[in-house]
C-alpha cells in the first residue's frame, strides 16, 4: 500500500476511536431529531462503528488505488477472530448452556459464606472470567453478560456503580484467560512464535491474574452490595421450564467443539450450522438465539480487522524501539486505542526482542483490555448484551474508561510486583 493510503487509514482509525467515544451523544441526538431518529440510532450503535468507517477505508483505496486493490486488501484480512466471536456467542448464550451455566452457580451460591445477591455478583465477576481460561473469552464474556444483567446492569442501580461493575468485568475477562495460552487473543497471538506453553502461560500470567481477578470482583461486589438482593432478579421474566439434561448436553458438546474447533473457521461455521438445525428441530427447548447481537458484535470486530491492519507502520516502530519497563505501560495505553491483539501480534514480528520485553508487551496488552470496547475482543459483546440496561441505551466510552482505571491499575500491580 501507498504512503497516502497508510496516513488515510490512520486518519480514518482516528475518527473510528472518535465516534466511538461520541456514541453515546449521538444515540441521544436520535431522540431530539426524530425525523433522522434511524440514522442517528445506528450511527450510535457502538458495535457499528468500526465497520462503517472500515467500508469508507476500502472506498477510500478504491478511489486512490482502484477497485482491485481494494478488494485484495479486504480479501487479504484474517477474519477468524470476528467469526469465532459471532459463533460462540451465539452458542454460549442459548437457553440449554445457561442453564448449565446457572445450575453450577447457584450449587457455589449454596456453599459460599455470602449472602446470595453479593454471592452471585461475586460468581459473575470472578469465576465466569476465569473460566474463560477454558473456554474462551467471547463464551466467558457472553455468559457473565447474562449472568449479571438482570442483577446489576438495570435501572435499579446507579450508573456509576454499573460502570464500575462494567469496567471490572472487561479487565477481569481480559486478564482471566491467561491461565493458558490459548484463551486470551492477545496470548494466543504470541503462544505459537514463541513457544509459550499454557504450563508456561500459567506459571508466568496466569495465577497473578487470578489473584487480581478475585481482588477486583471482591472490591466490587463490596462496592455494589447495596444494590445486590437476594431474591429474584430485578429484570428476570418469568422462569422459563427446565430443559433436559440430554439437550443440556448435546448444547455443551456444540459449544465445546466451537472451542476446540476455534482456529479453523470452516470447521466451526459447519458445526454451527448443524447447530442451528438442532436448536430449530427441538425448538420447544429453545429461547430466541441473539442472532442480531453476535452479527452486530461480528461487524464490529471486522471493521477493527480492516483498519486495525494498515496501523501496523506507526505501532510497530513504538512497540519495537520502547524499552521493557515503559513498554509494559505503554501497551497498557496502546491497547485502549488497537485491540490488544493486534498489538501482542506485532511485538511477535520483532526479530530478537528479549524475554523481558516480551513479558511487558503481553502484560500490559492484557492488563489494559478492559479500558474502551476496542481494547479486547470479547468486549463488544459485553456492551452488545449490556447496553439495555444503561441511561439512554448505550454505553458511554468515557464513562467505561473511567470505571475501568481502577480495575487496571489493580491487574498492572499484579504482573508488575508478584
Amino acid at each position: 500500500m501507498s504512503i497516502s493510503i497508510e496516513i488515510i487509514a490512520a486518519v480514518l482509525f482516528a475518527l473510528a476511536l472518535v465516534h466511538t467515544f461520541a456514541a453515546g451523544y449521538v444515540e441521544r441526538l436520535s431522540h431530539r431529531f426524530p425525523r433522522h431518529a434511524g440514522l442517528l440510532h445506528l450511527l450510535g450503535e457502538v458495535e457499528v462503528v468500526f465497520g462503517l468507517w472500515a467500508i469508507v477505508l476500502v472506498l477510500a483505496i478504491a478511489l486512490v488505488s482502484g477497485g482491485a486493490q481494494a478488494l485484495q486488501y479486504a480479501e487479504s484480512r484474517q477474519y477468524t477472530e470476528p467469526l469465532f466471536v459471532f459463533v460462540i456467542m451465539v452458542v454460549a448464550a442459548s437457553r440449554p448452556t445457561l442453564q448449565a451455566v446457572m445450575a453450577v452457580l447457584d450449587a457455589a451460591v449454596r456453599v459460599m459464606p455470602l449472602r446470595a445477591g453479593l454471592a452471585r455478583a461475586w460468581l459473575g465477576l470472578a469465576l465466569v472470567p476465569l473460566i474463560g481460561s477454558l473456554i474462551t473469552e467471547p463464551a466467558a464474556m457472553t455468559i457473565a453478560a447474562l449472568v449479571l444483567a438482570p442483577r446489576i446492569f438495570h435501572s435499579g442501580v446507579p450508573e456509576r456503580a454499573k460502570y464500575t461493575a462494567l469496567g471490572v468485568l472487561f479487565v477481569n475477562v481480559s486478564i482471566g484467560g491467561t491461565l493458558t495460552s490459548f484463551a486470551a487473543p492477545p496470548v494466543l497471538m504470541v503462544a505459537a512464535p514463541w513457544n509459550w506453553s499454557s504450563a508456561f502461560v500459567l506459571a508466568t500470567f496466569g495465577w497473578k491474574a487470578a489473584l487480581a481477578v478475585v481482588f477486583n470482583a471482591t472490591l466490587a461486589t463490596w462496592l455494589l452490595r447495596r444494590h445486590l438482593h437476594d431474591g429474584p432478579a430485578a429484570t428476570s421474566p418469568e422462569p422459563p421450564s427446565p430443559v433436559p439434561l440430554p439437550v443440556v448436553l448435546i448444547h455443551l458438546a456444540f459449544l465445546a467443539g466451537v472451542v476446540l474447533l476455534a482456529h479453523h473457521p470452516v470447521a466451526f461455521l459447519g458445526l454451527f450450522l448443524l447447530f442451528l438445525g438442532y436448536v430449530q428441530a427441538y425448538q420447544r427447548h429453545q429461547s430466541p438465539l441473539i442472532l442480531k447481537q453476535a452479527l452486530l458484535v461480528g461487524f464490529f470486530l471486522a471493521g477493527v480487522v480492516v483498519l486495525g491492519g494498515m496501523q501496523q507502520w506507526w505501532l510497530q516502530p513504538i512497540v519495537s524501539q520502547t524499552p521493557p519497563r515503559a513498554l509494559f505501560f505503554g501497551a497498557a495505553a496502546l491497547t485502549a486505542l488497537t485491540d490488544n491483539a493486534a498489538l501482542t501480534y506485532l511485538g511477535s514480528l520483532i526479530v530478537g526482542i528479549s524475554d523481558e520485553a516480551k513479558y511487558s508487551l503481553v502484560a500490559g496488552a492484557v492488563a489494559g483490555g478492559g479500558l474502551t470496547v476496542i481494547a479486547n475482543a470479547p468486549n463488544p459483546a459485553g456492551v452488545s448484551l449490556l447496553k439495555s440496561g444503561f441511561a439512554g441505551g448505550a454505553v458511554s466510552a468515557g464513562q467505561l474508561l473511567v470505571g475501568a482505571l481502577w480495575p487496571t491499575a489493580v491487574a498492572l500491580a499484579a504482573f508488575a510486583l508478584l
